[in-house]
């Protein structure tokens, strides 16, 4: 293993222990080159990929659809190639979420500093959404990319946005002052000691997580009518929606997994330019706290996260693994949490 590889295992052991965290290092392919990394301290390249690597940990604790064909791969002797992950976010109108920044720049003073930029936009207009590709400048097909989605209240009308209000304006910021002076570190271009990464990287895992109050049922009812992603924003925040397994041919595999019963999307997602394919699982349910009429707490069951699969082929004009994305893909697999 390289140096720069050694080094965002550190971090992963460090936080998960010894075991576990070369236990999830494992599963995936190498985020970062072999090579020789020179410079002290902890490199935004060896953050980012510890990063991904706990996000993906914590998304096999919360989805067992994904933890067992996990499970299966690495018995067969396959590593992971981990593509990319996704959040969704809520832009409220003219205001932050809450003490959150508005919408997807949350995660943008995240993902910058670890030298991730936004490459391309995609709108979504049949969920009223627009989804932004975060590909890492440094290591762009081995580092997993973020497709960060922004769900525009603005585009409802006043009954949705006043609930919208209601629901997300009480998030608070994760983000400390220790992490936001280490990512201002890293965008200068710097590294950071150690301990200090240590200290930070679970703080910024956590930002990936529900930063608002528990809804009431009324609350939820009302945007689920208009917008099951609201609704799934409602109970989930801004938790890591899916990660994806980068495969040959995700055509195969999903009609080897519908063989074996898993909740497999009904069709395969074909990019306009044929190049990007992608299938899913369908979110496992989740048990969540809410607000009944009486004031109450309860619990009712919920779509969560999810697991995707994904094939991309060689774009001819430059050579290069086609690492896009397709609005029209994107908008099949955000069905996978509905109800």
């Amino acid at each position: 293993m390289s140096t720069e590889n050694e080094g965002a295992l550190k971090l992963v052991t460090a936080i998960l222990g010894e075991e576990d965290g070369r236990r999830i290092a494992a599963m995936l392919t190498p985020m970062l080159p072999a090579g020789h990394q020179d410079r002290p301290g902890v490199t935004r390249a060896q953050m980012a990929a510890a990063m991904n690597m706990l996000l993906f940990a914590g998304l096999l604790e919360r989805v067992p659809s994904a933890a067992s064909y996990v499970a299966d791969a690495i018995a067969s002797g396959r590593r992971l190639c981990f593509d990319h992950g996704a959040i969704r976010t809520v832009a409220l109108v003219d205001k932050d979420t809450g003490a959150l920044p508005r919408g997807e720049l949350a995660f943008r003073r995240i993902l910058e500093p670890l030298a991730y930029e936004d490459v391309a936009t995609y709108p979504l207009p049949a969920l009223r959404m627009t989804g932004r590709a975060y590909r890492h400048r440094d290591f762009p097909e081995s580092i997993p990319q973020f497709f960060v989605s922004e769900l525009h209240v603005d585009q409802f009308d006043e009954a949705f946005a006043a609930v919208a209000d209601r629901v997300f304006g009480s998030s608070q910021d994760p983000l400390d002052e220790e992490a936001l002076a280490a990512l201002d570190q890293f965008a200068a271009g710097g590294t950071i000691p150690f301990d200090v990464a240590r200290a930070v990287l679970p703080t910024l895992v956590v930002a990936f997580g529900r930063h608002h109050a528990p809804c009431t049922v009324a609350d939820y009812e009302a945007l689920r009518s208009a917008s099951a992603e609201a609704a799934w924003i409602a109970t989930e925040g801004n938790a890591f929606n899916h990660a994806t397994d980068r495969v040959a041919d995700v055509v195969a595999l999903a009609e080897e997994l519908k063989a074996l019963g898993r909740p497999m999307k009904d069709k395969v997602e074909f990019s306009r330019n044929g190049r990007v394919r992608q299938t899913a699982f369908r979110a496992d349910m989740v048990e969540r706290e809410f607000v009944n009429d009486q004031g109450d707490m309860c619990h009712m069951k919920v779509p969560g996260s999810f697991y995707e699969f994904i094939s991309r082929d060689v774009d001819p004009a430059t050579g290069k693994l086609d690492l896009s994305f397709d609005s029209g893909n994107a908008t099949g697999i955000f069905h996978m949490t509905k109800q």
